[in-house]
Order: structure tokens, then sequence, then C-alpha cells
């Protein structure tokens, strides 16, 4: 099934419809790889050229609400979109604004502990890390062992 069919069977299990909007957002999310909605709808008025923001953010919520799209907050602006089979960590350096990915299960040990500890259940796919990257740290990032067998290749 291809993608369209797949937004198509997925709104109309929950009682919604298809809208040629609804289409070019999900379309826009998947081809973006992460977006603010402002970014969608720019992406979108390349198609559609009268399609407006508040018609953007309508077509957002309903994908995320059917579990097409999610949201993450990678730092204080506004929100930003990825297609649900993105499941990984954003790791946001607040220097240079760069956006690495890793896997979610590389926090595998903390979701175990605030489970035992505080019954406290860990969506790590809606989760950013604010940090410092290793080309902002500058020098001091090479003691990292990581860095260190990067450079001897």
């Amino acid at each position: 099934m291809g993608e369209k069919g797949s937004l198509r069977t997925t709104l109309h299990r929950h009682g919604l419809r298809v809208t040629p909007q609804r289409q070019l957002v999900l379309d826009a999310v998947r081809e973006l790889g992460h977006a603010t909605p402002e970014q969608v709808c720019r992406q979108v008025r390349d198609t559609a050229h009268a399609v407006n923001i508040t018609t953007i953010y309508r077509a957002l919520d309903v994908l995320e609400e059917i579990g097409l799209v999610r949201h993450t907050h990678l730092g204080h602006g506004a929100p930003t979109y990825s297609a649900d089979e993105h499941e990984h960590v954003h790791l946001v350096c607040h220097r240079c604004g760069e956006i690495d990915e890793v896997p979610c299960d590389l926090l595998d040990d903390l979701a175990e502990l605030l489970r035992r500890r505080r019954g406290f259940e860990l969506d790590a796919t809606h989760l950013a890390l604010s940090g410092t990257c290793r080309a902002c740290r500058g020098p001091e990032g090479a003691d990292h062992p990581e860095r260190a067998v990067e450079e001897t290749r």
C-alpha cells in the first residue's frame, strides 16, 4: 500500500476524510524530515498557494491525533513535526543549533530506572536533549573515546 493509501485508510478508520491539504501536509512532513509548521506551510504553498498557516496547524493536529506525525520541542521555538516512522532521541546543540539523532534504546537504562523508582514510563521518541555538540566544544571534545576512534581512521 502506498503512502496515499495509508493516509486514506488511517483517516477512514478514524471516521475522517482525506483532503488535499492533509495529504500535502503529510507529504511535506515526510519530505522535510523535521519541520516547524511554518516550514511545512512554505513547502505546501509550493503546490497550493492559497493554503494558510491555520490550515497547516489543523492538518498537523489531525495527523498527530491519528498517529501519522509526532511533534517534538527541539528548543524554545515552535514544535518540530516528523513522520511517525522517525523514532529517535534528538540531540540539540544550544550553540550552533545542529540536531543529531540517536536510537531510543540508548536511554533504556534511564527508562528502566524511572520505571522502577518513579513508576514513570518514558516516551523517548518524543524527547530532545539540549547540550553542546562535539564541534562547538572544540579541542576538549577530543577526550571522548568516539572522537579518538574517528580521528585514528
